[in-house]
This record gives structure tokens, C-alpha cells and sequence, in this order.
């Protein structure tokens, strides 16, 4: 009876363990990583890409040269099928009566319209499965999602990420 009970509880302790840890690994999965423009960028590029990661945005105009352009084409893999949230501006690509389907997300207001357009890895190719009612064009926005580098084709930009997204909110 005695080795019965301590059997039980090493199996109680036991359960108990492995729910705690996926507990903790459900909520590690749920909790959407932060990211902002400058995580996008790899730990190489040169003095353009140095100061892309220190200010987290890109100036108009400011890749011009095809070589800057070429290197600034570098892609990271480090958030790729992770969940993550991300602040930008929303260029509506795929649009029904201001309802959107897909989009660009792009870090500021502009971008894909003037030439050149942002290098590949600051630019996020946004589908829903649920149809996000846009305000304005270049609206800000949140957007939580499955991300991944996936090199995509646009009539505005060559794009660098994908970004699956569950939740658009206004950017507050």
C-alpha cells in the first residue's frame, strides 16, 4: 500500500511537471514575439545596413545604388514559423470595397509608391484568412502572425517576408 501511494504521488509529481512545462511552452507559442524593422535586417550589410538596424526605418530614396540595393537584400531566418507582432503601414494589395485580403507591410508612410521602393527585407507580404476593413491608405497598424522569408513578387516591390496574420489591429 505504501509503495502504491509514493507511486502515485511520483506519477502525480510526474503529470504535474509535464503540464507545467507545456504550460509553459503553450504560452511561449501564443505570446507573439515583438519585432521591429531592424530585427528584419541580418547582422551584415555595412555601414547602410548598421544604421538601418540603429533607426529601425528606411529613408526615401536611400538604397539607390544597385549595390546597396543588392546588399540590403539580405534576409534573416531567425523568426521564421514563429509568432510575431509588428507595428507598419498597411498597403492594401488584394481590396474589395476597403476590405482587404492582402497587403504590403511596409515601415513608413510611402514606401512601394515612390522609386525605389524598400529592399526586400523591409517589406512583409500580409495575407488574412479574415478580411481586414482598412480606414485610409498607409494606415498604421499592428499586425500579429506566422511569419516566414519567402522571397514574393509584387507589381510594387520585390518582398523579402510573409507574415500569415491572425490579428490586424489601429496602431495605438
Amino acid at each position: 500500500m505504501i509503495q502504491t501511494r509514493r507511486y502515485f504521488l511520483y506519477q502525480a509529481a510526474a503529470v504535474a511537471g509535464f503540464l507545467s512545462v507545456l504550460s509553459t511552452t503553450i504560452h511561449a507559442e501564443t505570446t507573439p514575439i515583438e519585432l521591429g524593422w531592424d530585427d528584419l535586417v541580418p547582422d551584415s550589410g555595412g555601414a547602410t545596413m548598421e544604421r538601418l538596424r540603429k533607426q529601425g526605418i528606411v529613408q526615401h530614396g536611400e538604397l539607390s545604388t544597385p549595390f546597396d540595393q543588392e546588399t540590403a537584400a539580405e534576409l534573416t531566418t531567425e523568426y521564421n514559423s514563429k509568432l510575431v507582432r509588428i507595428p507598419g503601414y498597411l498597403v492594401p494589395l488584394e481590396v474589395e470595397e476597403r476590405v482587404m485580403k492582402s497587403a504590403l507591410l511596409v515601415p513608413y508612410v510611402g514606401a512601394c509608391i515612390h522609386v525605389p521602393p524598400p529592399p526586400p527585407n523591409q517589406l512583409i507580404f500580409i495575407t488574412t484568412a479574415t478580411p481586414y476593413e482598412y480606414r485610409s491608405m498607409f494606415e498604421p497598424v499592428w499586425v500579429v502572425g506566422t511569419f516566414g522569408t519567402a522571397a514574393t513578387s509584387t507589381q510594387l516591390a520585390e518582398v523579402g517576408y510573409t507574415l500569415v496574420a491572425e490579428k490586424i489591429d489601429p496602431y495605438s
